[in-house]
This record gives C-alpha cells, structure tokens and sequence, in this order.
C-alpha cells in the first residue's frame, strides 16, 4: 500500500500534504517547515514559525508535520478530525483529500528526533473523522524532551463510543537521535505496538475504519524557561515509512 523512502527531491503529494490539522488554524499558519530527498524527510521548527492555532488553543504551540489525508466542514462548522476543545470552529474550509488512509495494517515509521526540554515528536494514526465517532488514535509513538526514553503509544478513544482508552508510556533505553523502527500490526480487534521489531505492547481492540497517517515534530514555547542557555533547533528525521 505504502513504501515511502522519501528519494525525490519533492514531497509526494499524492500521499501528503505538509500542514497540520489547518481546518482549525489555516493552511499559512500550520505549514511544515521541512526538506525532503536524499532519502530523508527533515521536519524542523525554526524559532520564526508561526504558532499554530493561535489564540485558539489553550497553550502557544508550533509544529511541523505532515499528514496522508485532509478534510474539514465549512468555515464555521465543527466537522473537521482531532478537534481539541468541545465546539471548535472551522477557521479555513479543506477540500477532500484521501491520499494514504489504511484499514488493518501493519504500519512502521523509521525515524530520530532531535528535541529538547520543550519539544516532542510523534507519528500516529487518526480516524478520518468523517462522522465524530470515526476519531480513534492509534498512537504508534510520542516522546517528549522531558522524558526521552519513555515511549507513549497505545489507544485513544476520543468520540468513538465503541473503544475504551488504552494508551500509556513504555520505558525503553533508545536513544531518540538514533534511527529506530515503530511500528503497530493493526488487525480487527487487537493491535501489537513494536519497535526495532520487537512486539512492546499490546491492545485487545482496536479502530474499524479507515485511518490518515500523521508525523510531527512540536515545540512548547511557554516551557522554553527549562533551560538555560542555547538549545538545537527540534526536529524530526524519517527516512522510511510503509503500510502493507
């Protein structure tokens, strides 16, 4: 279904587009900032970006990320995917776009992160949320700067009434700036999370419907006080992710 090395010098966009979740802030304001060839994706937030959804979510935010599927209701609605407050408004209106959205895979993600105390790194998988309860998360990965070696993966429920939230941190002595494989074997009522292959959790459900694939990299402006003195640019670097 899916064997992205990222080996041209442009981002496929058949397969992706490079904003985050712009229905609740704007395509301008949720762009990527990111290269691609050479077979990596380098997704970065320099100190310039702007913040994503501002005014709006309850804490300053920036990312880069892309996503493999965009879709929103009109300006006003409050149909669009991953909504983080209750009655959130549209603010830019997305056309279909369904360019990778799998249903029972086995889903892996090659990647390194370079983030600090107030940056994060994340690859997931979203309900297409083309009805509200179409919203459950399959968090293949999320690791904070805070807590490097602590590997949240798991199940969100969100608006699904018909999962249960099974979602927590697995410790592992990776080093994050070291490529590693993540990865979940999504079947009908079980999903196995793995990295490096090897099976480090387990969920006894899972999502019936088909789900976007989203990679990101976040910074946390407001915890910026954590350190003292000049820290690295956050990024996230992906050289390989494949669906089958």
């Amino acid at each position: 279904m899916l064997d992205e090395r990222f080996t041209s010098a442009e981002l496929d966009r058949s397969v992706w587009v490079p904003w985050y979740l712009p229905h609740w802030s704007s395509r301008t304001r949720s762009a990527a900032t990111y290269e691609v060839g050479g077979g990596e994706l380098r997704l970065s937030i320099p100190a310039d970006q702007p913040l994503w959804a501002e005014g709006i979510h309850e804490t300053p935010l920036r990312v880069s990320g892309i996503q493999s599927a965009n879709y929103s209701g009109s300006v006003g609605s409050t149909v669009g995917g991953q909504p983080f407050r209750d009655g959130l408004e549209v603010r830019e209106e997305q056309g279909e776009f369904w360019g990778v959205t799998p249903l029972y895979s086995d889903v892996e993600i090659t990647m390194r992160g370079v983030i600090t105390p107030w940056s994060m790194v994340a690859f997931w998988l979203a309900g297409v949320e083309t009805a509200p309860e179409l919203s459950g998360e399959i968090c293949v990965m999320e690791v904070f700067g805070t807590a490097p070696h602590e590997i949240g993966m798991g199940l969100h429920r969100f608006r699904d009434p018909n999962l249960t939230e099974d979602w927590g941190t697995v410790t592992h002595s990776l080093d994050i700036s070291d490529f590693h494989t993540y990865g979940v074997k999504w079947r009908r009522e079980s999903l196995a999370f793995t990295i490096d292959g090897e099976v480090v959790k387990r969920v006894d459900q899972a999502p019936q419907y088909p789900m976007q694939l989203q990679i990101a990299v976040f910074d946390f402006p407001d915890r910026a006080d954590l350190v003292d003195g000049p820290v690295p640019v956050p990024e996230l670097i992906v050289s390989r992710v494949t669906c089958s």
